[in-house]
């Protein structure tokens, strides 16, 4: 019985991690106008500045700041907003090799 219980966790946990990672688009009738701040010095020459993007939170677009990141062999990709029949949508930024 408890060999079942367990499996049924497994399970359960997996189908929730299956869940989550699935991709969802959301859409706002006017794309957010990105706020102004000052970029910070970098703390190194090693480093290359990550631009802001938004995220959804509470039923919204809100913008989180950009930081600075070892590149490793790799170039950051800008996120985007797309305007499509359904409203503007973001494409978040990711690193490419």
């Amino acid at each position: 019985m408890k060999t079942l219980s367990k499996l049924g966790a497994v399970f359960a946990v997996a189908g929730l991690l299956s869940l989550s990672s699935c991709a969802h688009d959301y859409y706002v009738a006017q794309q957010p106008v990105e706020p102004v701040y000052v970029q910070p010095a970098p703390p190194s020459a090693r480093v290359v500045w990550v631009p802001g993007g938004w995220r959804w939170r509470g039923g919204r677009y809100v913008y989180v700041n950009g930081y600075y990141a070892r590149p490793r062999g790799r170039v950051y990709v800008k996120g985007h907003w797309e305007h499509t029949r359904h409203g503007y949508t973001w494409h978040k930024g990711y690193w490419k090799r």
